[in-house]
Order: structure tokens, then sequence, then C-alpha cells
């Protein structure tokens, strides 16, 4: 009997398709699958038996279905390593490191703490769950929010961990622990100090720190040049031996147009237009970390260009005030800086001298501590010299030289007695200041335009106590005198014949004429043991000389066309005292500066 499917033929193309689907179901289960494919399937997709291993260790009490922990919560955690309840990234540096700091350990951070610190660090509050790379920094497991200053501490300890301090880097942790605290009991008295000071600034109360408390750490400083009985060397004419130290910074924002070494201290003064003194301690050859001539400190004058800042040289009366500072420049007052008491104190006017005194440019102290000289001025003609107490700035006497086209320049004998008068055309004038009267007149030989004077060296057996028995005091102790003129010739007499009878006549013959500059000569200068002499011109460029004495022969192998001078605008030469014990030597340092702000030094080794 035949059957007739009446049904559409949508449905039974589907009921086809079933029965096909579950032919190739029970075809393929009934195929055996290999070792391979089973290993490949337990380790892709896991296996009954596997999971029932990993759930033979758990407790299904520790947890309740709505997460929170039942009993034995605490027991159950101790049984987990630190490692498996997560994981710190440090790279190659092994985790403990970051995880916890040894006690009595301290940080580079925590043994310098910086000069300044934000308070908005405590304020601000970091997670360190919010970033991963962050969880790193975590000490305990849990931890998330944490201050903006625990935070930069943290990373800071992270940096020292990756990157150790170098070696070099750790001298200052080798720093006694006495004197550690002493710095920090200085800082709290300069703080203290600048606190009570702070209410008089409105005021300009000009005072500053006491140079005794910037030296109070420096043992070298307070070595003096005439307490020492190391030798003195011997010069060799014609030919000197001399090499270039460190450049003294920092470099100066204008011309350097004063320069002074201290007499018996190895301090360096300089000044220019700037308004701003500038005091270095003189250490060419230090121990390390400690750089070669450090500034000590720098001060400041408003509306002040300066043209001569000096230091007062050691008193020899007992009387004397403590040692000081001068600053002057182009105005009608001069300032004077106690560097026992930070006191200074401004003169203003010269009573009884006003109308010679307009202008307190050039200003000099006496080499025994106890006068200061000011250049003056005279509305009918040549020059004049006023001359104070250093004690009490108070006028005492004054020197006049009549010259027709005013005076150039002056220079103080070497005991302060007296001073050394050049009026432009020649005219040369001793003034004694004790009798308060010119002692000596003469005339240099071929003057064209004097431009400054310079005396240096010492008269061999001259007192320099200035006792009576010696020589009579008509002229100091000085051997030489040098004056420059305009035209480069610099004229050199030796005085030693003078000690008694003054000048042979009303125009002595000069020992030696040097003619070895071509522009104006603006800078003389003797070296403290009278061996040499340097001359220089700041209008042309590497113009400078050194001559050596008694021979009064020029040094022919320095400057070279490669040494650089610049403009020389200021020179110095002194005595500065080097090394320790039998390594002890005195050394003798030149100092030029210039005028692009350069200070420059060499020693002379002979």
């Amino acid at each position: 009997m035949d059957y007739t499917d009446d049904r559409p033929a949508d449905e039974r193309d589907e009921e086809v398709f079933e029965d096909e689907d579950e032919l190739m179901t029970e075809a393929e289960s009934e195929e055996e699958k290999d070792e391979a494919e089973e290993e490949l399937e337990r380790l892709v997709f896991g296996d009954n038996a596997g999971f029932k291993n990993e759930l033979k260790g758990f407790r299904q009490d520790t947890y309740r279905e709505d997460g929170e922990a039942v009993e034995g919560e605490e027991e159950a955690l101790a049984t987990l390593a630190d490692a498996d309840l997560f994981m710190v990234d440090t790279g190659d540096v092994p985790s403990q490191a970051l995880l916890s700091q040894p006690e009595g350990e301290l940080t580079a951070y925590q043994r310098d703490p910086p000069a300044w610190h934000d308070s908005d660090d405590d304020e601000r509050q970091i997670s360190l769950m919010a970033v991963p790379r962050l969880r790193k920094l975590r000490h305990f497991d849990g931890e998330d929010v944490i201050s903006g200053r625990d935070y930069t501490a943290r990373l800071r300890r992270q940096f020292e961990v990756i990157h150790p301090r170098p070696a070099w880097a750790d001298w200052s942790q080798e720093i006694n622990h006495k004197k550690r605290r002493r710095a920090e009991l200085e800082e709290d008295e300069i703080s203290d100090d600048a606190s009570q000071n702070s209410d008089d600034e409105e005021d300009e109360d000009l005072s500053v720190q006491p140079l005794a408390k910037l030296l109070r750490s420096t043992a070298a400083l307070t070595r003096s040049t005439q307490t020492t009985s190391t030798k003195r060397f011997k010069l060799r004419p014609e030919v000197i031996g001399i090499e270039r130290m460190k450049d003294i910074q920092p470099t100066q924002p204008s011309a350097i147009t004063s320069l002074t070494i201290h007499p018996t201290l190895p301090l360096l003064l300089s000044s220019g237009p700037s308004s701003t003194l500038y005091l270095h301690h003189l250490h060419p050859y230090p121990t390390p970390p400690d750089p070669a001539n450090p500034l000590i400190t720098s001060f400041h004058l408003k509306h002040t260009p300066l043209s001569t800042t000096a230091f007062s040289p050691p008193s020899l009366d007992a009387q004397q005030a403590s040692p000081t500072i001068y600053l002057s420049g182009r105005r009608r007052y001069f300032h004077t800086w106690d560097l026992s008491t930070g006191l200074i104190r401004k003169i203003t006017r010269l009573y009884g001298q006003q109308s010679t005194q307009r202008t307190f440019e050039v200003l000099k102290p006496s080499p025994c501590g106890r006068y200061i000289a000011l250049l003056g001025s005279d509305r009918k003609g040549g020059g004049l010299v006023n001359i104070l107490s250093a004690t009490t700035s108070q006028w005492l006497c004054q020197a006049r030289l009549e010259s027709r086209k005013g005076l150039a320049d002056f220079a103080w004998w070497g005991n302060g007695d007296g001073i050394v008068l050049v009026g432009r055309g020649g005219e040369v004038a001793e003034f004694s200041v004790q009798e308060s009267k010119i002692v000596c007149r003469w005339q240099d030989e071929g003057a064209v335009g004097i431009t400054t004077i310079a005396l240096g060296g010492r008269i061999a057996g001259f007192d320099s106590n200035r006792s009576k028995k010696a020589a009579p005091p008509l002229l100091g102790p000085d051997r030489w005198i040098a004056i420059g003129s305009t035209s480069g010739i610099v004229n050199l007499y030796d005085r030693t014949s003078w000690i008694e009878t003054g000048p042979a006549s009303t125009n002595p013959a000069p020992t030696k004429t040097l003619e070895n500059l071509t522009t104006p000569v603006s800078r003389l200068c003797f070296s403290p043991d009278g061996q040499a002499m340097c001359m220089a011109s700041r209008w042309k460029r590497d113009a400078l000389r050194l001559v050596h004495l008694p021979s009064c022969s020029v040094y022919r192998n320095w400057p070279t066309s490669k040494t650089p001078l610049g403009r020389v605008s200021a020179v110095a030469l002194g005595e500065v005292l080097v090394g320790e014990g039998a390594e002890e030597k005195r050394m003798l340092v030149l100092v030029v500066g210039n005028e692009a702000g350069n200070l420059r030094g060499w020693e002379i080794t002979g």
C-alpha cells in the first residue's frame, strides 16, 4: 500500500536534515579518541578529576554565599605565602628591598632634607591601587591612599634601589657628627639674626654678617704671612717661572676696576661699576671636593658704582679700630664695612672741606692702618689730598701740590708716615703726615702726561717701627718709585741714596726707563718683597709686563701671545701660604682683572 506524504515541502526537508544530524552525531560518538587528543582536551578544558583534586584542600565553611568570611579566615590566610596574595614588579631587584626598610638605615633624602618643601604635598592624596604600576610602592597588601609627601619618599627610595648612589656622591656622609652639629647651630644663629634684622630692611640699615663667622670653620684663613718663618725664594732675571691657576669664579657683570690682596690673609677683594663687592679665598690647591679659590661672600651697594675697594691694613697701634673694608665711588659719600661686627657705616660729609672734596672716587688707606687719603679737587687749579683718621673719619690735614694740569695720582709711604704726590706735568712732592708739610720736591725726567705712581720694595736697614735712631724721617722706607705716563713709558727710581739727603738734584735721573708699553699706563704695582713689578695698560689687549728687581729687566718669556689677559683693568701682586707643616710654602700670586669681568691668577714659581 502506497503512502503519500501530504505535508508541505519545507517541513519534509527540515525533517530530513534533522535525521542526517542524528546520524552524524551517533557516528562520531562511536569513534574512539586517541590518547594525544584526550591529553590536549584535558590541558585546555580540564576534567572532573583535576577539579576535584583542587577542592580537597579548600574548606567550604570559610566563606558564606554572601561572600563574607566566617570563623577560620585568619587561619586560612596564614597558610598562604605573601607571594600568592599579590605580586611586586621590580625587575631584577628583589621585592623585599622595597617592601621593608632596615631599622637605623636612612636614605639620602632623610640624611639631607631639601631646603624647601611644598605644603600642598601634605594635602594631596595618592591612590596606589588606581594605577597598576603604583602597586609596587605598597608596604603591605590592601594599602591604597597615601599622602603626597609619603608618595615622594617612596618614589625616591624606589629609584635608589634600582640605581644605587655612586661612591663619589657619598663623601658628605663621612663628615663628623660634631661638625655637622656645629654647622646647624651656626645656621640657627644666622636665621635668628636675619629674623631680627628683617624689620629694619625698609630703613636701609646697612649691616651684613660679620666676616669672623664666615671664616670660623676655615683654618687656612687664620694663618698670617707675617707670623711664619717660611723663607722667600729669589726670582731670576729675564726668564720667570710662572704657572696658571684655575680662574676665579664667578665672572663679574662689569669691568673689574679695583683688585686687592689682603697683606696677611689669603683674601682677594674685587669690585667694579656693577656696585657689587666680591670676597674670595685664595686657595689655588684645595683638597677635593673643595673648589679652588671659592667665593666667601658678596655685597651689593645700591646706586653706587664702586671705583675703589680696599682692605684696612693691620694697625701698628693698639688703639686702632677693628679690620675694615673701604668702599667708594664717584659719589659725595663712601662706606666702611667693619669685618668684626658686620656693621656698614656711611660717611656723607667732610666737615670744613666740602668745597674741596666733591667726590670720594679715589680713596687709599695707609699701610699702617691709621689714616685714609682722599683725592680732592680745587677750583683754583693744581690738586690736593685730604687725610682723615681711620678710627674717627675726621679730617686731620691736607697735602697740596701746585701743578698746571692738576694732580694725577698719589701713593703712601711703606710705613704710613707720608705720601708721594705727582702732578700731570711731572711735579713730585713728598708729604710728611706727622709734620703736615712737604719735605721734598723733585721733577720726573721727560714727563709727558703722568697717569699713575707706585712705591715698593724696602731700603735695607730701615727701621719699620720708625725709631728715632734709624734714618731721618725725611722719606719713607720704600726703595723704588715707578711713574707711568700717557706715552706708555715708565720711569723707575731707586731711592736708596735719598734716605738722608733727599734727591740729589731737582731733576734726578731714573734708574731705568721702561718703554715696553705703547699706550697710557693705567696700573703699576710691586710685589710685597720688592722683587717684581707689574705694569699694565687697559687701552690695548694683553698690554701687561713683569719687571725683575733690582736688575730692572723685563721678563721676555711671559706673557706670551696665548696668555688670556684681555684688556687689563686691575692688577694685584700678593703672597699666600699654601700647605701645612713641612709642606708649607710661601707662594707669590699675580691676579689680573679685565674689562670682561674675568679674574685670572698665576703663581710665580721663580
